[in-house]
């Protein structure tokens, strides 16, 4: 008789005899080999019950019980040396899907006065409270993706497209926990399941769309913008007009947000990075600043200087040309300015667009 018949079939997954279950269940490093199988996907089933954790002092027993399950869980994950099956992957992903996606709590800042900007730096953001338990599921997803034991052509019909889609939906969170964890989950999806990439960067752009034209409200747009820095990396030369269209209307277009500066880093990167890899698009992008340059905002406009110096040294003579004639009339209102920082930075380009040499680049 295995061990799993002496405890006997598996008895209803319900609150109330949760602890006894979980307890008459053997370690997955007990059991062998034949067994440990099934004996993991009772234990994904018995974690895919949710406790609220809204009270912290109800059911600390049971919330302790299933948090040392998912702990066994990642364990089992690293050390198992065997392809998971269908079945496995398919219980794997129901596990994920019960404890992860669920709906997030209203913003703090969406309850703000009309007009107010979000700034994370000043506006304290809302810690998940059940992240005991969630910290660990997002580990043990990490690993699965991440396993070698993972075969993508059989794990894609569960960490499908609907899958990432609701992975995409959880960067809103205010937890930034919660969005580190899923942007490197992400980026090993992308990796790992080739198949998904045009997917994964038409449902990032379709997020920036929606940014930039209807809410201006979005956790994650540096998050996201790490995952794409990422992929634009990798991206090919000639550029594909799919790339090429991205730039025009997501990342030149999330300039315009008044919260930029949560994400502007990141943003310049992006954009930096597509000009080391074809330095024709930097007329189109000098343009593409210039047409949202801020009017009343000093902050950002000095930011808007900074990441123009960055572009202009990647910038060849023909491209500069192009643009130079509009781009010195904005410099020049720079120059004019009563802000000390948009004056000294308007000088620092100044300074810098004539120590360039434009024939070492067209080398």
């Amino acid at each position: 008789m295995s061990s799993l018949e002496k405890i006997g079939p598996q008895v209803g997954s319900t609150l109330e005899n949760y602890v006894a279950v979980c307890e008459a269940l053997p370690s997955l490093q007990d059991v062998p080999s034949s067994e440990s199988q099934n004996l993991f996907i009772r234990k994904l089933n018995m974690c895919s019950l949710l406790f609220d954790f809204s009270d912290p002092i109800t059911n600390l027993n049971k919330k302790d019980v299933k948090r040392r399950m998912l702990l066994e869980l990642v364990d089992y994950m690293t050390s198992v040396n065997s392809k998971f099956s269908e079945i496995a992957m398919q219980e794997i992903t129901k596990m994920l899907s019960a404890n992860l996606f669920r709906s997030l709590p209203s913003s703090n800042h969406d309850n703000k006065f009309l007009g107010d900007v979000y700034d994370p730096e000043d506006d304290e953001p809302t810690k998940e409270p059940s992240w005991p338990h969630l910290q660990i599921v997002y580990e043990f997803l990490l690993r699965f993706v991440s396993s070698s034991e993972t075969d993508p052509k059989l794990a894609k019909r569960y960490i499908d497209q609907s899958f990432v889609l609701r992975l995409l939906d959880l960067f809103y969170s205010e937890d930034q926990r919660e969005r580190e964890y899923l942007k490197t989950i992400i980026h090993r999806i992308y990796g790992k399941f080739m198949v998904h990439r045009p997917f994964i960067r038409k449902a990032i752009n379709n997020i920036f769309y929606s940014f930039i034209s209807e809410t201006e409200k979005h956790n994650g747009i540096a998050e996201l913008l790490e995952i794409l820095g990422s992929i634009i990396n990798g991206f090919t030369l000639p550029l594909k007009e799919e790339h090429k269209l991205f730039l025009v209307r997501a990342l030149i277009p999330l300039h315009r947000p008044k919260c930029m500066s949560a994400y502007h880093q990141q943003l310049s990167y992006c954009i930096t990075l597509f000009v080391e890899k074809d330095y024709k698009v930097a007329d189109i992008i000098i343009r593409g600043l210039l047409k949202y340059w801020p009017l009343t905002n000093s902050s950002k406009e000095v930011m808007f200087l900074s990441e123009l110096e960055e572009i202009l040294e990647g910038t060849h003579t023909a491209e500069f040309q192009r643009c130079m004639v509009p781009l010195f009339h904005q410099i020049g209102r720079c120059v004019n300015s009563s802000h000390f920082q948009v004056l000294l930075s308007s000088f620092i380009v100044i300074i810098f667009v004539v120590e360039i040499d434009f024939t070492k680049l067209e080398a």
